[in-house]
């Protein structure tokens, strides 16, 4: 069973910058599968943000492009996503999530088709951004 843990969220002010990861336990391959964050603030729908494959590909959603910058260390079992430049709408709970059924794309992870249920979630870190 593929287990994920977010960490690194926290309080921070407009223009800083947070580091979240998101430690993948449980399986024995992980650098072959998509790998995204997400995030969802109150009363919004979850937003993709980032997704990653196991080569290192990663797509961004607009909303965070040039600011926030996926990886994934293959070795550690962790994924990151780097968050520059926060503003107060980027307050939210992050999650991360892995796609480990073998025929997952990156594209479909960050689609507004893609299936939250095929997925594997962590139990999200909250990030609150004050101005």
């Amino acid at each position: 069973q593929l287990q994920l843990e977010e960490s690194g969220g926290g309080l921070v002010q407009a223009g800083g910058s947070l580091t979240l990861s998101c430690a993948a336990s449980g399986y024995t391959v992980y650098t072959t599968f998509p790998m995204g964050w997400f995030r969802q603030a109150p009363g919004q729908k979850r937003e993709g943000l980032a997704a990653i494959d196991g080569d290192g590909n990663v797509l961004y959603a607009d909303s965070v492009k040039g600011r926030f910058t996926a990886s994934r260390d293959n070795a550690k079992n962790i994924l990151y996503l780097r968050m520059n430049s926060l503003k107060s709408e980027d307050t939210a709970m992050y999650s991360c999530a892995a796609d480990n059924r073998g025929w997952g794309t990156i594209e479909t992870m960050m689609s507004q088709h893609y299936d939250p249920s095929l997925y594997y979630w962590g139990q999200g870190t909250q990030v609150t951004v004050s101005s």
